[in-house]
């Protein structure tokens, strides 16, 4: 049990990495100068809102025992401020409040350059109650959801990708464009920064994934050694050789189209492939996760591009990479899935039939609508009462100086000089 406590303490704190600093770095480096401040805080305040609001209510909606409404989600009152929660139990409870906070941070990708951050602060516990909490508890909980699909999810493909994929597109698409998008160009202002992000999100990706582990058996007791070994191993493996195989496909796919393999791509390559894996990690097998990240890699590369032929300003492609690669990933577990495996039952393509299959498009399907509607629902709530957007002419001179009253880059000129 000591082992178990480790590890999952440093399973947690990797996976609060993935997103301050990490996520904050990613979309840091992809807005543009004016707008670097503004896209870091907005991850760094969902972790503040979204981590007390899941230690207040968040926890118990997901995974107390107490179920409403046939499974919908837990009563956030039976262990409102972790009341009754064992000592032994915290650990598990700061590894979900993790999930929560990058599952809304994730979002704000979709919105860059334009949102007040009070109206931000505003959606985050809105959002993750009505969202965030009912989904878990629905897939990680063994809830409603799971009870008419019972799908595979290993790490959150449904909870995390396609429920923050699904919440940035409808938010992009109710608070509307940035000003010039499709008529000037709005490119990264520092892809360096971007690629740390990108690979600071690699690495923490191994907490995610490899701590999603189910560690207790029926009776309540640790997993034995073999099998701790033999899951974390497979997990591990999976998450890396999937990531690999879709920034090769991304690349490949952006060469083909655009005659150009970016730094960009590679970065946005590897997170399609981690979101992908992350539902089938402990599913498949090494070949299988090859297969997934490849087809999520390609996928994503050409899904990205279809914002602008549709006039769709999702930043930083929240939709194209993590509502695509979450359908995907969740979806292709139907396919891969197989039983030698430690976490997997056989797919189509190992004899299983399309029983899984069906699960799964089932549970995708079902995320989908849910965070749809309340998303929309929340979204126009706020649009007319508080507003979402900030001024125009603050958004043409920066989104950082006028709600924080910084630059990320001050540049002071002095008797003909230039220094920073």
């Amino acid at each position: 049990m000591d082992g178990y406590y480790a590890f999952m303490l440093v399973a947690t704190a990797l996976v609060l990495l993935m997103t301050v600093p990490a996520l904050a770095l990613f979309y840091g480096g992809m807005s543009r100068a004016k707008s670097v401040l503004n896209m870091l805080m907005m991850s760094y305040v969902a972790a503040a809102v979204v981590g007390l609001i899941y230690v207040l209510w968040g926890w118990s909606m997901s995974f107390s025992e107490d179920e409403l409404l046939g499974g919908l989600f837990s009563n956030p009152f039976t262990h409102f401020g972790l009341k009754g929660v064992e000592a032994d139990q915290l650990i598990y409870v700061c590894f979900q409040m993790t999930f929560a906070i990058i599952t809304a941070a994730l979002i704000s990708g979709a919105i860059a350059d334009r949102v007040k951050l009070s109206a931000w602060v505003v959606f985050l516990p809105i959002w993750v109650t009505l969202c965030y909490f009912p989904l878990a508890h629905m897939v990680f909980g063994l809830g409603y959801l799971h009870s008419i699909f019972p799908a595979q999810d290993y790490a959150g493909g449904t909870v995390v990708h396609i429920n923050a994929g699904v919440a940035g597109g409808v938010l992009a698409l109710i608070i509307g464009k940035r000003l010039g998008f499709g008529r000037e160009p709005m490119r990264p202002h520092n892809l360096p920064l971007t690629m740390i992000g990108a690979g600071l999100l690699w690495f923490g990706w191994y907490g995610f994934n490899v701590g999603s582990i189910v560690f207790v058996e029926g009776d309540g007791g640790p997993l034995d050694t073999a099998q701790f070994m033999s899951e974390t191993g497979v997990t591990f493996l999976n998450t890396t050789i999937a990531t690999m195989a879709a920034v090769l496909a991304w690349l490949a796919v952006e060469k083909l189209l655009h005659g150009k393999a970016s730094s960009l791509g590679a970065a946005s390559g590897i997170v399609a492939g981690l979101v992908a894996i992350t539902p089938a990690c402990g599913a498949v097998e090494p070949v299988g996760a090859i297969a997934i990240g490849a087809i999520s890699g390609a996928v994503c590369s050409w899904a990205v591009g279809l914002k602008y032929k549709f006039g769709f300003d999702d930043s930083f492609d929240v939709v194209g990479v993590h509502l695509v690669g979450g359908i995907l990933g969740t979806v292709l577990i139907g396919l891969f899935s197989s039983a030698a495996a430690p976490g997997g039952i056989d797919g189509l393509l190992y004899g299983g039939g399309l029983g899984s299959l069906g699960d799964q498009a089932g549970a995708a399907g079902f995320a989908i609508v849910w965070t749809g509607v309340l998303t929309a629902l929340i979204a126009y709530a706020i649009k007319y009462t508080m507003g979402w957007r900030i001024d125009e002419e603050d958004e043409v001179e920066g989104i950082d100086f006028a709600e924080h009253g910084e630059s990320a880059y001050d540049i002071a000129t002095n008797t003909g000089s230039s220094h920073f």
